[in-house]
């Protein structure tokens, strides 16, 4: 059974909301999906758990927000999560099976892997108009603190991030997973904010609250320990690909005719592979020249619309 899910919470004087957010199940299935090294299993995982909690605070049902990071000096290489505001959640790293290093303490070293400096885009598509797109450098490369920054510096909402993966010490699979966000709302005065200070400082790891069975509203509740905590919303979470044959079609038909027909190869056939989910779509060299007269039968009809 998925018990991924995502809880979001409000002090009941609306200065402070939580967000926490079990991925367990997704971020497992990423790492098979992706066939992820430990430390690649990590950084996307974070990402991904990131972009779940952002996906839930969109207003529109037609929203989604992409996450990006370019890490200089990378051995993980891009690594993108996507989420919507119903829960659906997926991502890619351009080297999945990236070597893995360990900070002295053995913990992974995830900044090693995704880079120190670089940048993190943030880009929200509301599904009309044009998309916002935020870009912060990187602060560590631990995903968490760079989430952090982003919020503090393009949107200047102060916020608690903490993220968090757990890793079988033999065969490195996911066991868990999950996140923790906790923002300051325009109601929050000089003492809400000393109170959330002292709350963040005597937190466990997610990990570790899960790993004790506490529930997502058990972990906002400890989070805001003090404060009279209101639910405002709940959802499952889960690892879904938006990918079709139609779109990749779409995609095609923006290409040049020559283009088109360059891709089938010696048996006569194109290949798309879609990143996220690992789904080939398979065109034979009619099917080509069909998307080619489709291209052509578009063009003409808007043409013809437009005298």
């Amino acid at each position: 059974m998925n018990k991924d899910r995502i809880i979001r919470c409000i002090t009941s004087d609306g200065a402070v909301m939580v967000c926490a957010a079990e991925t367990s199940q997704l971020v497992y299935t990423a790492s098979k999906l992706h066939l992820t090294s430990a430390v690649a299993s990590a950084a996307l995982g974070r990402l991904l758990t990131a972009a779940a909690i952002m996906g839930a605070q969109l207003k529109s049902d037609k929203s989604s927000i992409t996450l990006r990071i370019n890490g200089d000096n990378s051995k993980t290489g891009a690594v993108i999560a996507v989420s919507d505001s119903k829960g659906n959640i997926r991502g890619y790293l351009q080297n999945p099976d990236c070597q893995t290093t360990y900070y002295d303490n053995g913990k992974l070293n995830v900044s090693d892997a995704v880079g120190k400096t670089g940048v993190l885009n943030v880009m929200k598509d509301y599904g009309s108009g044009e998309p916002y797109i935020g870009m912060v450098p990187l602060v560590s490369g631990e995903i968490a603190e760079d989430i952090t920054s982003y919020y503090a510096t393009s949107e200047q909402i102060p916020t608690v991030c903490a993220l968090g993966v757990l890793l079988d010490k033999e065969d490195h699979s996911v066991l868990l997973s999950g996140g923790l966000l906790i923002q300051l709302l325009p109601g929050a005065d000089d003492s809400t904010i000393d109170k959330v200070e002292q709350c963040v400082s005597k937190l466990e790891p997610v990990t570790t609250m899960l790993a004790k069975g506490m529930s997502m509203e058990d972990i906002c509740r400890t989070a805001l320990d003090g404060f009279n905590v209101e639910v405002l919303d709940e959802m499952p979470l889960k690892y879904a690909c938006s990918c079709s044959r139609e779109k990749v079609i779409n995609a095609f038909i923006t290409m040049p005719d020559d283009d088109i027909r360059a891709m089938a190869d010696e048996l006569g056939y194109a290949e798309a592979l879609c990143h996220f989910c690992k789904k080939k779509y398979r065109f034979s060299k009619l099917q080509l020249e069909n998307i080619i007269k489709q291209k052509h039968d578009t063009t003409d009809r808007n043409d013809s619309e437009t005298e």
